[in-house]
């Protein structure tokens, strides 16, 4: 028995050291650089930055050097104009807001769909803001200049466009944006939107003139500041995208602090020929991504300002030709919106590569992927997600139990030789060394195998963060109720034994406090209950210091995941309790009837008389 706890504590531990070694040293390097892509056109960003639109996915040049024309931010002095623009509204079932008519920019965008918080009274969460706003985050799609162009030929940030047609966008009715240029080159954006969360921006450029020229479009997220952020280890935030089958990930503080790219003069990367792909920002919950038409081939840039803190995504399409008289045109997508699994999911079978990899599946995304399958179709069963937790866990439960049933086997004969092993102890004293070598005969003796018990505890182990992972990263768990007081499974239990469970009338101390750790609400007290039970029926470790540390791990346990989500409490206090329930079974048809209510009943006398 004492080999068993050991190479259990060791298991545990050495799981929890290779996750940590993993996040801290193995995470996803950025993309690398290209240091003979040809040469940027700079362009005044608001406050001096650089914004920089690199030459085309061909390999050409798109832009005439020296050409001023602001990416990523409104000109100089005129924040107020871009904030106060004239504006189209944005109205479908699932979203709200508007498209600056300054610069053309998708730049006001709330989720209708979803509240700040759980009061239903409370803000809807607000995606995009303008520049002028605390946290201007926004789309915007134009044309670089090429030859025989000069950036006032091109519809520029600060182009203030018109309505051609449609008065509102919604899911049935696209709006035609329209700029003339001075030489008389004809821009028209046609913008229009699904029936949730996907755009789709088609441009062109008539060329009435009797020259050939040049332009490449584009499509650019910028995101001014440092957004509010999660911080969580396991947890991605910043940049996020797809390329040739290649998942790009990379932190904005990464970003940040990377070298400069001799392509972008700013720290950034650069993709060339990029034949299948996406490229934008993702939070928690939400994203906001560039997507190319179907088989293009474009360059994907990430770039990050110093000057005015400016992130931004970049996608580039190649060069275009624009023949006298001909008229040219190019359609891409932009998601805007929630990581709706089955949104994500329909939206890549539709043709969008890899686009279930928005959602942050971690490093165990063989197991999060099909948990979170399953959980979701048992939603869809159900209707409640903490009924399908507890399902899910019989399900797994059911998958586990060939492993279970031998362990338990095992840890049932284990009670039995508690008598034998004792006697041992006695004979062998102080004599350590004796003492294993005594134990081992025995064991062998018996045919039973003290590690047998490890192999159920070690598939917990990434089962168990996994749908942690699943809990705290999927939004059909945000604000998901189960029942009474639990009205939101991807937070903490908000009862507290401080207050009596609300008996009290004042409240518990937030998750700020010093004393929040002690704030334990209903099921984490439940989880360390079931522990309990579950550990009386294991057999005591031989060594003291190790049955001492045994005997006060569910109530460590209890305090640690006092604050985790309650989904995953909820699937840890199930999980106990099946596994209780089939092991004292399984112990029983082995012949050892358990006494947990008597042994527990007799360590508290035994204290007592102790301590008397």
């Amino acid at each position: 028995m004492d080999d068993q706890n050991k190479n259990l504590i060791l298991a545990t531990a050495l799981s929890f050291l290779v996750i940590l070694g993993w996040t801290v040293f193995f995470a996803p390097p950025p993309a690398p650089e290209d240091p003979n892509a040809p040469a940027q056109v700079e362009q005044t960003a608001p406050d001096g930055g650089v914004a920089a639109v690199p030459g085309a996915a061909d390999g050409t040049t798109a832009a005439t050097p020296g050409a001023a024309q602001t990416v990523g931010g409104a000109p100089t002095g005129e924040v107020d104009a871009v904030a106060d623009a004239p504006r189209v509204s944005i109205d479908t079932p699932d979203l709200q807001g508007s498209i600056s008519l300054i610069g053309g920019r998708i730049d006001d965008l709330s989720l209708k769909s979803y509240h700040e918080t759980l009061d239903p009274e409370s803000e809807i969460v607000r995606l995009l803001a303008p520049v002028g706003s605390q946290s201007p985050y926004y789309a915007l799609h134009g044309w670089a200049p090429g030859a025989g162009l000069e950036a006032g030929d091109v519809p520029g940030t600060d182009t203030e466009w018109t309505v051609a047609e449609g008065s509102t966008l919604t899911t049935d009715t696209p709006i035609v944006l329209e700029w003339e240029s001075p030489t008389g080159l004809v821009f028209r954006r046609s913008i229009s939107v699904d029936e949730n969360y996907m755009f789709s921006i088609d441009q062109s450029v008539e060329n009435p003139t009797d020259q050939t020229l040049r332009a490449a479009p584009y499509g650019i997220i910028a995101r001014h500041g440092l957004p509010d952020l999660a911080n969580f280890f396991i947890l991605h935030e910043g940049v996020v995208g797809m390329a040739d089958g290649s998942l790009t990930e990379e932190e904005y503080d990464r970003l940040a602090e990377s070298d400069v790219n001799p392509t972008l003069g700013a720290p950034g990367t650069v993709l060339e020929d990029v034949q299948e792909g996406w490229i934008g920002f993702t939070d928690k919950y939400w994203m906001t991504t560039l997507i190319p038409t179907a088989g293009e081939v474009t360059k994907q840039v990430t770039l990050y300002q110093p000057g005015p803190n400016i992130y931004q995504t970049q996608l580039i399409y190649p060069t275009a030709e624009i023949a006298p008289g001909q008229t040219v045109s190019n359609t891409s997508l932009l998601f805007a919106g929630a990581k709706e699994w089955e949104t994500i999911k329909a939206y890549e079978e539709a043709g969008i590569p890899g686009f279930l990899d928005s959602i942050d599946w971690g490093m165990f995304f063989f197991l999060t992927k099909p948990i979170f399958a399953v959980l979701h179709w048992l939603n869809g069963v159900l209707g409640n997600m903490g009924w399908s937790i507890i399902a899910l866990t019989f399900c797994i439960k059911a998958l586990l139990f060939p492993l279970a049933y031998k362990s338990y086997v095992s840890m049932a004969k284990m009670k039995e030789l508690q008598p034998e092993m004792e006697k041992l102890k006695e004979r062998a004293g102080d004599d350590r060394q004796k003492l294993q070598q005594e134990m081992m005969k025995l064991y062998r003796d018996k045919k039973v195998n003290p590690a047998a018990g490890c192999l159920p505890i070690l598939l917990q182990i990434p089962i168990f963060f996994s749908l942690y992972k699943v809990i705290f990263v999927t939004i059909e768990l945000r604000h998901a109720p189960w029942i009474g007081w639990l009205r939101d499974l991807s937070a903490p239990d908000p009862t507290s034994i401080l207050n009596l469970f609300g008996l009290l009338p004042y409240a518990p101390p937030g998750p700020d406090s010093f004393l929040a750790i002690l704030s334990l609400g209903v099921l984490p007290i439940l989880l360390g209950i079931s522990m309990f039970l579950q550990q009386k029926l294991n057999p005591a470790p031989a060594d003291k210091t190790q049955a001492m540390i045994f005997a006060w791990m569910p109530w460590v346990f209890m305090f640690m995941l006092g604050r985790f989500a309650s989904g995953l409490v909820l699937y840890w206090i199930t999980n106990n309790t099946i596994t209780f329930i089939q092991q004292y079974t399984i112990m029983r048809s082995q012949g050892y009837k358990p006494d947990v209510f008597g042994n527990i009943t007799r360590t508290f006398r035994r204290k007592k008389t102790e301590a008397e």
